[in-house]
């Protein structure tokens, strides 16, 4: 098999489930990893178990995020693969929700996005390669009830993606988004003892990141779909 075609990634936004288990998937394949997150404290065994470097980042704020790339290029070099794996969600009626909180789900969802892309594709475009990969949801293509505030994050993600993807594209840079259609099975959440493999594994999530980068240019996704095979859609 043909090495890995990347060499420096960055997850931002990560934290246990599917940022983990790319990480740990990055590193198998001879990747160095840099971690960020809001707090740091809850990657402290995972940078242990991968090498990864970690770097505490507010993802709303555009000088935190070039600080952050700044930081990375010093300590790790310029990253060739990005992933934005942040989100956050307000839940609640529309009719009752707080405009502050839906603000900030949709500054962390989707502004914090991007601010990621435009420092990525700034490096990557002097070198006319790299990869970006933006991780959705179901509430990408689809709002639920109580979720409008998460809906519009995911929403204007997957336009972003996009955007970048035919903007960047021609330039080298390959642009996805991912979207994860199911819960993530985890500590906290195991499948149900009467629904069998009706959530997501992260390992299986991140083998399909790792595909998706190492793809030939002559045949890109822009968009992937997720779910259990028992999922209804």
């Amino acid at each position: 098999m043909a090495s890995f075609p990347y060499r420096t990634a960055l997850i931002v936004g990560a934290g246990p489930g599917i940022s983990a288990s790319v990480a740990r998937a990055l590193a198998a394949a001879g990747v160095t990893v840099g971690l960020a997150a809001r707090n740091t404290d809850k990657l402290q065994a995972l940078a242990h178990d991968t090498g990864a470097r970690t770097f505490a980042v507010d993802a709303t704020d555009p000088a935190a995020i070039a600080g952050l790339f700044a930081a990375v290029d010093r300590s790790l070099g310029e990253p060739d693969v990005v992933i934005y794996n942040a989100s956050a969600r307000a839940h609640g009626p529309i009719t009752e929700i707080d405009p502050e909180a839906v603000r900030q789900a949709v500054a962390v969802t989707a502004f914090g996005g991007f601010l990621v892309v435009q420092q990525a594709a700034q490096r990557m475009l002097q070198h006319g390669r790299g990869a970006i990969l933006l991780t959705g949801a179901s509430a990408s293509v689809k709002g639920f009830p109580l979720s409008s505030a998460f809906a519009m994050g995911k929403f204007a993600l997957r336009g972003l993606a996009q955007s970048a993807a035919r903007e960047l594209g021609p330039k080298g840079i390959h642009v996805a988004h991912i979207v994860i259609d199911g819960g993530v099975r985890s500590e906290r959440r195991a499948d149900p003892a009467d629904k069998p493999d009706s959530t997501l594994s992260p390992d299986g999530v991140a083998q399909t990141y790792l595909d998706i980068l190492r793809q030939p240019r002559d045949a890109w996704s822009l968009e992937v779909e997720l779910r259990p095979w028992v999922e209804r859609f």
